[in-house]
């Protein structure tokens, strides 16, 4: 698997871990990487308490070396809590890269790469990318609609997006969103994609430390049983529950973003994802969880990716004749 990414992270496959952010511990990250993927740490793995994001980013990146010899990542959004500090840490540990997003990837890029990190940033539209690629990032990491967590206001599905954003850009683009097995991995790279970054297959992992019933909630899930939330203020996908439900039904009746996160509070991803509360709490989700019908090792998923991906174009190869 020779793409650009290859060269660039030191990686076996072009194949990343999205950043979860309660969900992307040591142990995750160094399981994927072990497996020829690139495992990616989050410093709010666990939900520690805000003053202690920074300590538990340098415990989380001391433990997965520990357990890989292998290149690691770092996700930091450019609108989190301390970031001077963590963007400091990274460079203290001398990370392989740094994974950035939600901000001006101007700000830390030339920094980072200073000292000799690698940068990627995630983008949702094609005017950022390009933005990202006058900064000096690495690469770019074209995150479609369909993707869990928090996406774009302007709704770009993965298939539009990432060709568009490969047209625009010289450096290595990588898809993201709806991504769970050979075929997505396939038809990423026949978009032009250079790698892909998986999120919601790796929530469904062994290694991944969500709650039991998170897990199997997204086994379960069918092709309708997300939902995106939040749409004026703060996109998010999310598994369909009472609790987005309700958040649908307060932004149809014209309810302020205030109001709205009043009614949340916080801690809803932590009820539902770390303590198993479906009812109460948030499960951040892509649609692909429609696709995922087993919890595996994450090296089963990276190595059936791989293993199945001969088929797929195997397949390609009998249509063309």
């Amino acid at each position: 698997m020779e793409t650009r990414l290859y060269q660039l992270l030191g990686i076996e496959y072009p194949i990343i871990q999205g950043g979860m952010s309660l969900l992307a511990n040591a142990e995750l990250a160094a399981a994927v990487s072990n497996a020829g993927g690139l495992g990616v740490i989050s410093p709010n793995a666990g939900m520690p308490p805000e003053a202690e994001i920074v300590d538990n980013l340098s415990r989380q990146v001391t433990k997965a070396r520990q357990l890989t010899s292998k290149p690691l990542g770092v996700n930091l959004p450019l609108t989190q809590v301390m970031i001077n500090e963590l963007i400091e840490l990274a460079i203290a540990e001398r990370v392989s890269v740094v994974v950035t997003g939600r901000g001006n990837p101007a700000i830390y890029t030339a920094y980072l790469k200073e000292a000799g990190v690698k940068v990627m940033h995630v983008v949702a539209s094609v005017r950022h990318a390009r933005k990202a690629e006058e900064c000096g990032v690495d690469a770019v990491i074209a995150e479609g609609f369909e993707s869990g967590g928090h996406g774009g206001f302007d709704e770009v599905p993965t298939f539009v997006l990432v060709p568009q954003v490969v047209d625009a850009v010289n450096i290595p683009v990588v898809a993201a969103g709806g991504i769970a097995d050979a075929r997505g991995f396939i038809a990423a790279l026949a978009l032009g994609a250079e790698g892909v970054q998986m999120g919601t297959r790796f929530f469904a992992s062994a290694e991944c430390i969500a709650h039991q019933k998170a897990k199997e909630a997204i086994v379960r899930a069918s092709d309708t049983d997300t939902v995106m939330t939040c749409r004026r203020f703060e996109p998010g996908r999310v598994l369909k529950n009472e609790i987005a439900a309700r958040v649908v039904e307060m932004e149809s009746s014209g309810a302020s973003p205030g109001e709205i996160e009043a009614f949340l509070g916080t801690s809803r991803a932590r009820k539902a994802e770390i303590e198993g509360d479906l009812v109460n709490g948030e499960v951040f989700c892509g649609a692909i969880a429609g696709m995922i019908g087993e919890i595996l090792s994450a090296r089963e998923i990276v190595q059936s990716i791989i293993d199945n991906s001969a088929e797929v174009l195997a397949r390609l190869n009998r249509i063309r004749g």
